[in-house]
């Protein structure tokens, strides 16, 4: 007997049909697609889509990502003087530390 999937695990299987593919290519060709994507108001990732002809989506929800280890939210943790299970408070507080960064500009 053939299992009905949830209408939302039927988009998921096609995102996992996905591969990543990576480029290796020089610095200097790494930044100047990245300034291109900034200009064209564009991921990185995008701006290569839109160089193959690839179709791409605008974000709903644009926004940039960082990996922190839990050696980092301790680290964090310290400089914001707070307690180092509460990951929430840290992420608010290295976000507003990133906005006045670029706002100072």
């Amino acid at each position: 007997m053939k299992s009905k999937q949830p209408e939302r695990w039927k988009k998921e299987s096609k995102a996992i049909k996905a591969t990543q593919v990576a480029f290796d290519i020089s610095t200097e060709a790494q930044k100047r697609l990245k300034l291109t994507a900034i200009q064209n108001d564009l991921s990185p990732s995008d701006q290569m889509r839109k160089i193959l002809g690839l179709p791409s989506k605008k974000p709903v929800r644009p926004r940039l990502t960082i990996s922190l280890s839990e050696n980092d939210y301790l680290i964090l943790a310290e400089h914001y003087k707070l307690d180092k299970s509460d990951k929430l408070a840290i992420k608010e507080m290295a976000a507003k530390e990133i906005i006045a960064f670029v706002m100072d500009d």
